[in-house]
């Protein structure tokens, strides 16, 4: 999705409310991040407070993980906040602005930039998942694996 912002950043005291959604054939699979199961939902607006010009929105999304400790596949619903500062002009960016080429956002593209950034590198199906045996790899949710290992052994060398 494209936002023309350019009317926008023109006249202080406009706003846009934002409210969609980005499909699932947009999306796709990201390496340790997991594959959305549903469309990302958005719902924000842009506003131009004397002639500064910001973003704010929230997006909900629903990844399909694999348990870093478990290895069995999951579903996790997120949601995050974002706000980001735009700008019509590159020489006044900073790390916390948005270049917008001709006064357009392209949201999608930024949208998935900040949830790649936000989502956990640690994936964990519940908080109390048991993981592998270390020695026979059995899931140890699934019950006891009879494995005779030292108490010593256990949840924590399965974990990253």
């Amino acid at each position: 999705m494209i936002l023309q912002l350019k009317r926008l950043f023109e006249r202080a005291g406009d706003q846009k409310d934002i409210g969609s959604e980005i499909p699932l054939e947009e999306l796709g699979e990201f390496v340790g991040c997991g594959s959305f199961v549903t469309p990302i939902s958005l719902s924000g607006k842009v506003q131009n407070i004397a002639g500064m010009v910001s973003l704010d929105y929230s997006a909900e999304v629903t990844v399909r993980r694999r348990c870093d400790r478990c290895l069995d596949e999951f579903d996790r619903e997120y949601r995050f906040g974002f706000s980001h500062i735009l700008s019509r002009d590159e020489s006044s960016l900073n790390d916390e602005s948005v270049f917008c080429p001709g006064g357009a956002l392209n949201m999608n593209e930024l949208v998935i930039s900040d949830l790649l950034v936000e989502l956990p590198t640690k994936a964990v199906c519940r908080d109390d998942c048991k993981g592998l045996c270390p020695k026979c790899g059995k899931n140890l949710n699934n019950g006891s694996c009879g494995c005779d290992l030292p108490a010593a052994v256990g949840r924590s060398e399965t974990e990253f």
